[in-house]
């Protein structure tokens, strides 16, 4: 009876607290403050008047909240769900300054709180460093939420969650190091160097497990179709396994490895699950976030002893100081820096001051302290980390909208307020023109319908007129064309959802056009212009390029194949990419006049935005013609799969009206919706195996192989190896040593070589027929040019190693390569002017 009397106690606790929460979730709403900081005071409150009156709500107060708890059973589900809502492009592209927060910026912050609380409290040096990592953890989901509510900038929220996300990994991690020498009572070279090996292993070790173990949960996901209770208990599994496995098991980052893994399923996953599984899966995780959140802040509400925080007030003041002075030095110094590094982004000065108080800490600061465990200040520790969580929660959180509004962040740009505007007198006036229908449908009386026109008349006129001196007093001819821009943008994004809906387009191309809309869009807002950097980040191209060279190099067979993947994905998602923004640019440009006559814009606006339109519809209807030229088979099977669709799609349609006027029984509509669905989902995306090309009947178009005997093509044909390569992509390197002959089957590709000044010149440009890299195959010399695709390109490699035991016994076929590498060599030697060797 006793434990069936715990478990009592703790379910009805459990019960209350949720029912406390749903009532400060009503009430924060309805008061305008943040929940989490309601959720902390209102704990603070209960625990106060249990105090003062023991009964119901005594049990509240014995429950002692664990570390543990917080790790292992709350913060794998509030990582994962932050994780897996952020956009992980534009996590990428702001990665270095979100990652030199995290990590340096978490570092510095450690060294100056640990300095200053040395020098203005009895705390010694190496236990005033734990503290300065313990507090150096932010928590800004009351902030986060706030910026909802207030509209701030996708840019600014990315930063501030992208920050708090890996600086509660390094956090952990740097004060479990700064403990153990804490505790050792000494520091040396030897310590100082396994301290920093151990940081750098744990935390990349820990990113390692998860995203592996998001592979994993990718492929069942990949296996499952419209499963929503099979799909979200994988994804829960992985929150939770790639933590424990982490944290338990492998003794590396359990934080770093949800991350990860919630990242990894959030980007490349999210075409492994179900369309129509994916909203079920984000309320999921919404509310067991909004669970996690309530339970966790209303338990540190409860366990805050007001009596003990007052009791070390003097030091918790310098501590609070230290905290403060840590925070601006990282924010403002490190910050700044990172927009001078190549291909970054400056962070606006407003962007900083609200990341440098929306800095608040909470239950992860809470849970390390609690984890100290005999350690000579774990108590000390304890109460004044709850004093400066506090404080976070009540001054700043409290204040953080103020600074917001002072700073104009929750102020819409001017495109959106023309937008709400807008919407608003187009919404009156189509209510005021069907009203006559609408009253002959519903049959109310002439008098009402009379008083209704009246009244909606006078607030399209009162509405018209508002916007028209809007119009005047605010837009300029710059402005004008880039709100006629969003709109078009708007017309754009919804047509691609369209097609992805219908299977048109795959997830990954789907969610790359709408990122590069959202990116553009938000330039316009807050920027007045279009954005002048790509939208892959400086760091996602350089380590994609790394990532490709260190494949082609390898040698590897599996990693061959796996290269060959790459690049072939990679020219179908170009045609997929030009394909979709040639059909946007055509919605666009049919609608264009609708549009300008909508927001009311001038003809010479109008005029300048079809002429964009027009010149990027140009520019994607080439790129779609070069993947159509060089592979017309890949360009028919698209066809066929996408009329298929199209088709498909229509018997469904029919179905479900049919459905719905109750011609077709439930069962009988399911069961036939279930076989489209399916049939649907099997032609959806593309397929690279109409990539491949006949290489027998290129090689009899190759000179050197013209005069081979019939007999013997098979074994050459056993040694090529089909690669297929997206335009603007290196197929060689200069100076790179690679032992392969390139035979060209479709596409061109230029040869280029650097002269003195650093400059690529054009030496040639090489078709399908040609052949390139015979030096660097015959002799091993390295490339002395760049060969680069210049139109999607396929190309047969033969490597020389797997050709040396056949050219032994066919003495012609090398006499043939260097014939044609002497020819080759004058040819280039004509446009290069110089007698240097050909490409190769």
């Amino acid at each position: 009876m006793e434990h069936s009397s715990a478990v009592i106690d703790l379910v009805m606790a459990v019960t209350f607290l949720l029912l406390v929460a749903a009532g400060v979730l009503a009430l924060s709403k309805r008061i305008k403050l943040p929940f989490t900081v309601l959720l902390v005071v209102i704990g603070i409150a209960l625990s106060e008047l249990a105090h003062l009156s023991p009964g119901f709500l005594a049990p509240l107060v014995e429950f002692q909240i664990s570390p543990d708890v917080i790790l292992f059973v709350f913060l794998p589900t509030l990582i994962f769900e932050s994780s897996l809502h952020l956009e992980a492009r534009e996590l990428r592209r702001n990665l270095l300054p979100v990652l030199t927060l995290a990590v340096p910026g978490l570092l510095i912050s450690t060294l100056i709180i640990g300095s200053l609380v040395a020098l203005l409290t009895p705390i010694d040096f190496s236990a005033a460093l734990v503290l300065g990592a313990i507090l150096s953890a932010t928590d800004p989901v009351a902030v986060i939420s706030l910026f909802k509510q207030l509209g701030a900038p996708r840019r600014l929220t990315i930063l501030v969650e992208g920050e708090s996300l890996f600086n509660d990994a390094t956090a952990i991690v740097a004060s479990q190091i700064l403990l153990a020498i804490a505790v050792a009572g000494y520091v040396s070279t030897e310590t100082v160097v396994a301290g920093v090996g151990d940081f750098f292993f744990v935390f990349f070790g820990g990113a390692l497990v998860g995203w592996l173990m998001a592979l994993v949960t990718g492929f069942f996901l990949g296996h499952v179709e419209g499963d929503p209770l099979i799909e979200i208990s994988l994804t829960t599994i992985l929150a939770y396994f790639s933590f424990l496995i982490a944290e338990h098991t492998l003794h590396v980052s359990g934080v770093m490895a949800t991350v990860a893994a919630a990242l990894t399923i959030g980007g490349w996953g999210r075409s492994k699950i179900s369309h129509s599984v994916s909203e079920y899966l984000e309320n999921f995780w919404e509310y067991l976030a909004f669970v996690a959140n309530a339970l966790i802040f209303l338990l540190v509400g409860l366990q805050i002893d007001l009596a003990a925080v007052a009791s070390v007030w003097s030091m918790l003041a310098w501590v609070i100081v230290a905290m403060l002075v840590a925070r601006a030095v990282v924010v403002f110094s490190l910050v700044p820096l990172v927009g001078k590094l190549p291909g970054a982004e400056v962070i606006d000065r407003k962007f900083q001051a609200v990341m440098y108080w929306g800095g608040l800490r909470g239950a992860i600061a809470l849970a390390i302290a609690l984890s100290l465990g005999d350690f000579r200040y774990a108590d000390t520790f304890v109460v004044l980390v709850t004093g400066a969580v506090l404080f976070t929660l009540v001054v700043p959180g409290l204040t953080i909208e103020r600074l917001i509004k002072s700073l104009g962040l929750n102020r819409p740009p001017l495109a959106d307020r023309m937008a709400l505007a807008e919407a608003s007198l187009n919404a009156q006036y189509k209510a005021l023109v069907s009203l006559p229908e609408l009253q002959r449908e519903t049959d109310f009386s002439p008098r009402v319908a009379a008083a209704l026109e009246s009244r909606y008349q006078l607030a399209v006129e009162e509405a018209d007129a508002r916007y028209r001196r809007q119009r005047e007093e605010e837009l300029d001819a710059e402005q004008e064309r880039n709100l006629l821009l969003l709109r078009c943008f708007a017309v754009q994004k919804a047509l691609y959802h369209q097609m992805f809906a219908h299977g048109h387009l795959s997830e990954k191309t789907y969610r790359n056009m709408v990122y590069s809309l959202n990116v553009e869009g938000d330039s316009l807002r807050y920027h007045n212009a279009l954005p002048n950097i790509p939208p892959r980040s400086y760091f996602e191209r350089w380590s994609r390029n790394t990532w490709m060279r260190f494949v082609q190099r390898a040698g590897f067979g599996l990693l061959d194949n796996y290269a060959e993947a790459i690049r072939s994905h990679s020219t179908a998602r170009d045609y997929e990419l030009a394909w979709a923004g040639y059909h946007g640019c055509l919605r666009v440009l049919a609608t264009i006049d609708e549009l300008s006559q909508l927001s009311q814009a001038r003809s010479a606006a109008t005029d300048e935005v079809r002429a964009m339109f027009q010149r990027w519809s140009e520019g994607a209807r080439k790129r779609l013609n070069a993947v159509v030229e060089q592979f017309p088979e890949f360009f028919n099977a698209s066809q066929q799969r996408l009329a298929e669709r199209t088709m498909l799609h229509s018997q469904r349609n029919f179905i479900v009206s049919q459905r719905r006027s109750g011609a077709i029984p439930n069962s009988v509509a399911a069961t036939l919706l279930d076989e489209l669905d399916q049939q649907i989902r099997a032609l959806r995306g593309y397929d690279t195996t109409h990539l491949k090309i006949d290489a027998s009947e290129l090689l009899r178009k190759v000179p050197i192989f013209a005069d081979l005997p019939e007999q013997e093509v098979p074994r050459i044909l056993a040694c090529l190896t089909q690669r297929t390569i997206p335009a603007r992509q290196d197929l060689i390197q200069e100076g790179s040593v690679d032992e392969s002959l390139y035979l060209i089957a479709r596409g061109q590709v230029r040869v280029l070589r650097r002269d003195e000044a650093g400059r690529e010149i054009e030496l040639a440009v090489l078709s399908a027929g040609d052949f390139v890299g015979e030096s660097g195959f015959l002799t091993g010399a390295p490339r002395s040019a760049t060969c680069r695709a210049l139109t999607p390109c396929a190309i047969y490699q033969l490597k020389r190693r797997d050709l040396d035991t056949f050219l032994a016994t066919c003495p012609g076929l090398e006499t043939a390569l260097e014939r044609a590498m002497r020819h080759r060599t004058g040819d280039v030697c004509l446009l290069d002017d110089r007698p240097d060797p050909v490409p190769g």
